[in-house]
């Protein structure tokens, strides 16, 4: 399966926060959105980094005063993405080998989509059930 399947069926809609934004907005953003990781993109459309629920908490223990701070102060800049044309085998490679949970997905210079492990493991689960139907229908319909 591709990336560009997982992508139709969850769709290709992004949350990005601007750079220079305050880790205080980027925290209602995930609040808001029920979402555990924002795209940082000045445009709407370059990848300047990703921010979790993980770099926030991280950053935490420095003391409360970084929800005053800019996003740019807790992203991590090198953001690995993938390609709708990519094998789903190989992002969750790719998640697991770096202990990373949301991959942007960038098709031809610009951000297209964002995929997270939760969605990686429902494509599975989606696979094996339809797999498993098509054997219990198989064993069903034998003389």
């Amino acid at each position: 399966m591709r990336i560009a399947d997982v992508v139709k069926h969850k769709g290709s809609g992004v949350v990005t926060v601007r750079s220079d934004a305050t880790v205080a907005e980027l925290v209602d953003l995930l609040s808001e959105h029920r979402i555990g990781a924002v795209v940082v993109s000045d445009d709407g459309s370059s990848v300047n980094g990703i921010v979790s629920e993980r770099d926030i908490v991280l950053h935490l223990k420095g003391g409360a005063d970084v929800l005053g701070s800019p996003v740019s102060r807790i992203m991590t800049a090198e953001v690995h993405t993938c390609d709708p044309d990519d094998n789903l085998e190989s992002l969750a490679a790719l998640m697991t080998e770096h202990r990373i949970r949301h991959v942007p997905v960038v098709a031809d210079g610009a951000l297209h989509a964002i995929v997270s492990i939760g969605d990686v493991v429902k494509s599975r689960i989606d696979a094996l059930q339809s797999e498993r139907d098509q054997l219990r229908d198989y064993i069903q319909q034998a003389p």
